[in-house]
């Protein structure tokens, strides 16, 4: 799994978990890595099934029928300081760190597979919340990647 500093954003706010959603996609589709039908379909899998993860990560990603839309796989890495919430006021889902993630075929469960484990830790989640550089989120994520 190859992380790009393109598709790293530190301090990042949002309101709402759509904007958190489509945010992660527009970082993949301004890089080339889905047609722009992706980043709809990002929120369309999110209304189907959450997206959070618990342990304040939320993995976005697309449907199984915009596979079609990817164009080579990627995966953001997107820190939320202050949090975004993917549940509901009563039953908040709060998010730090997003990962949004396209792939080519079966890739994205192979991504998918590898973020969970990493972040089953909370205190990796807590030092990815916490890392100042883009070069920090990398570091840490290939020192188990």
């Amino acid at each position: 799994m190859q992380f790009e500093k393109e598709l790293i954003n530190l301090n990042q706010t949002f309101e709402t978990k759509e904007e958190a959603i489509r945010y992660c996609g527009n970082l993949l589709k301004d890089g080339g890595y889905v047609n722009p039908s992706y980043v709809d379909a990002m929120i369309t899998r999110n209304e189907e099934l959450s997206v959070y993860m618990g342990n304040f990560i939320a993995i976005p990603h697309g449907t199984d029928e915009a596979k079609k839309e990817v164009l080579k796989s990627g995966i953001t890495v997107v820190q939320v300081p202050k949090g975004v919430n993917f549940g509901t006021a009563e039953n908040p889902q709060i998010a730090t760190v997003l990962f949004g993630i396209a792939g080519i075929g079966d890739e994205h469960l192979d991504m998918i597979q590898k973020i969970s484990i990493f972040c089953a830790d909370v205190d990796n989640v807590v030092k990815l919340a916490d890392a100042q550089t883009e070069d920090d989120v990398i570091r840490l994520l290939n020192s188990v990647a």
